[in-house]
């Protein structure tokens, strides 16, 4: 690793903003910063103010993909390698997304996601990286062609669940789990519009799958059809059916358009 690729391993997003070296300063992010009760009062008469930024997210969340049509939301691991076959995976479902006329979003990192966006942009589809301020990740990655960098994870997830008609998860961590769960809960509540939702992964998803089923069923915290969001498959070509069959209610003539 270069000297100068080493110091832009400590970049910092601090929503549209760019830090850099010497301009790297405090390392809380903004969304510690509304929720901490415990930190300064002065924050505290700042709050009224801070609606404002918030009101900010979502005009230009709202603005930049009003019109993007059909989508599909891609979730995964920033820690996947580029020779793990999950990253394979993951461009591969990007790729055959943007085949099948959908604009591909996802959080717009690295591993999982940069995958997606790299198979959605190579196949000449609609890549979209909704990036989001965080300590150790420095932007959105090369494959992003619509990028919106957001401070707060609430205006963030309102957008892929506003834009997207379906979610495709592959394996990943506490983050993917916390985008899984948020929109099983809200389909389940009816506070969206039922949409797919595919686990690419057999061996890595069963697990949850089976404890979905023989505990958290099993001791009448859900209900059985709670378990039938949910698609399990290692074919890529069966996720992208699956949300090809779920558009056709919605959009009759799909046609997202590349950026210029």
């Amino acid at each position: 690793m270069t000297d100068h690729a080493a110091a832009r391993g400590a970049d910092r997003m601090k929503g549209p903003v760019i830090e850099r070296r010497g301009q790297v300063h405090d390392g809380s992010t903004t969304d510690q910063r509304l929720l901490d009760s415990r930190g300064p009062t002065d924050w505290v008469h700042t709050d009224p103010w801070r609606v404002l930024r918030i009101q900010a997210e979502f005009v230009e969340g709202f603005g930049a993909l009003a019109e993007l049509g059909p989508a599909i939301g891609v979730f995964g691991s920033a820690r996947t390698k580029s020779d793990h076959p999950h990253y394979a995976m993951a461009e591969e479902v990007g790729r055959r997304l943007a085949e099948a006329h959908f604009a591909v979003i996802t959080g717009g990192g690295p591993g999982a996601m940069e995958a997606a966006n790299k198979g959605a942009c190579e196949a000449g589809g609609v890549s979209v990286g909704l990036g989001i301020e965080l300590p150790f990740e420095a932007g959105l990655n090369q494959w992003v062609d619509k990028g919106i960098n957001f401070r707060y994870f609430f205006a963030r997830k309102t957008m892929f669940v506003k834009y997207a008609q379906g979610f495709v998860v592959l394996p990943g961590g506490l983050g993917t789990f916390d985008e899984l769960f948020e929109a099983l809960t809200l389909v389940q509540t009816q506070k969206v519009t039922s949409f797919p939702l595919v686990l690419l992964g057999t061996s890595y998803w069963q697990g949850l799958i089976d404890w979905m089923r023989d505990t958290v069923l099993a001791e009448g915290k859900i209900n059985p059809q709670d378990l039938d969001m949910l698609v399990v498959t290692d074919d890529v070509e069966e996720a992208v059916a699956l949300m090809v069959a779920a558009r056709e209610d919605r959009w009759p003539t799909p046609s997202p358009k590349r950026p210029e």
